[in-house]
C-alpha cells in the first residue's frame, strides 16, 4: 500500500484457527518478514521478529518500541480489503 509519505509498505494478515488475527509490515517489500511478524501477532509464532527501520515510520518506531503498531495513523490502511 502507499503510505501518506509516499513511501509503499507491504501489509499481511494472518488468520488463526481459532478466528483470531495477526498483521505484519514491511517497508522494505519482504513478504518474509512482514509474514513472520503477522504470524507472530496472531500467536502461531513463539519468536518476535526484528526489523530494521527504514524511515523512522511510527509503525517501525512501534515495533522496536514493542508498542502496539498504530496501524490507523496511514489513510490507506482503513481501505485494505481483506479475502474472508
Amino acid at each position: 500500500m502507499r503510505l501518506a509519505s509516499g513511501h509503499e509498505a507491504l501489509v499481511t494478515r494472518v488468520l488463526n484457527d481459532d478466528g483470531s488475527t495477526g498483521l505484519g509490515f514491511s517497508l522494505q517489500l519482504d513478504a518474509t518478514q512482514a509474514r513472520h511478524m503477522a504470524l507472530y501477532q496472531a500467536g502461531l509464532s513463539p519468536e518476535r521478529p526484528r526489523i530494521t527501520p527504514v524511515i523512522a515510520h511510527p509503525w517501525e518506531t512501534a515495533w522496536e518500541a514493542r508498542e502496539p503498531v498504530p496501524w490507523q495513523i496511514e489513510p490507506a490502511f482503513s481501505r485494505l480489503e481483506w479475502l474472508p
